[in-house]
């Protein structure tokens, strides 16, 4: 028995290494994707940045599509970890709401740096992009539920929570588009400010939008960053149109 229990936490160290360099490659990659763009990097420019040789980083992934999944993948699901904390608290539909807003920005552009290819689902093979948009889809629909859940108590205004649902994600994931990991706002900085502003929208009561002290301190210059998100939410649309 003693020996089983050993071997069982040996083999749940190996596959601690195991992931903990694979997010260490993924890391490496999404700093190169963002440099010269996914077509244009290839396995070996990866390996370089990882500090790989190009056969080491096969034994971790066997190609650009395999390790853009596992990203996307990855990604997904911590989005849909932070949305079933949110259903479960005991909280108003703002709150609920505030912390999936601040955890899928800090997701997208703080807890892994390739995280900022999930916008790349379209580069994937058929095969490995339908159980992407499946989850894609869960996540979405329990944004909505959410967003539904407060229009019929009447925290939110009336609205389709479907539109509003696509429209806050839209703006959310737009920011690894212009996100700038040394400039004056920090990836925090950007979620606070994001969920002020996006929730404030959907209340009914706007006053009532309540934060915790620690929020309040990170976010007293709020009409600067609030002026920020409406710029570059304004270039994403302008972009859009293009």
């Amino acid at each position: 028995m003693a020996n089983r229990r050993g071997t069982k936490r040996t083999h749940a160290r190996i596959a601690r290494r195991y992931l903990a360099r694979r997010l260490e490659i993924l890391r490496a990659a999404g700093n190169q994707f963002r440099v010269a763009g996914f077509a244009e990097t290839g396995m070996r420019d990866i390996a370089a940045a990882a500090d790989l040789s190009p056969s080491n980083l096969y034994n971790y992934f066997q190609g650009k599509h395999e390790l853009l999944f596992f990203c996307q993948d990855l990604t997904l699901d911590r989005l849909i970890a932070a949305l079933e904390k949110a259903r479960c608290l005991r909280a108003s539909a703002g709150e609920k709401l505030r912390l999936v807003i601040v955890s899928h920005v800090r997701c997208v552009l703080d807890e892994v740096e390739g995280s900022a290819a999930h916008l790349l689902t379209s580069s994937l093979p058929p095969r490995l992009q339908r159980p992407l948009v499946a989850k894609r889809d869960r996540y979405e629909e329990g944004v909505r539920h959410l967003i539904a859940a407060g229009v019929r108590t009447g925290e939110f205004t009336p609205c389709d929570p479907a539109l509003a649902t696509r429209a806050i994600l839209g703006a959310l994931n737009w920011t690894v588009r212009w996100f700038n990991p040394g400039g004056t706002l920090t990836a925090t900085e950007i979620a606070e400010g994001f969920a002020d502003y996006l929730i404030r929208g959907l209340l009914t009561k706007p006053t009532s939008l309540r934060r915790s002290s620690r929020a309040r301190e990170q976010q007293r210059p709020g009409q600067k960053l609030h002026s920020r998100i409406v710029r570059n939410l304004a270039a994403a649309a302008r972009l859009s149109e293009r």
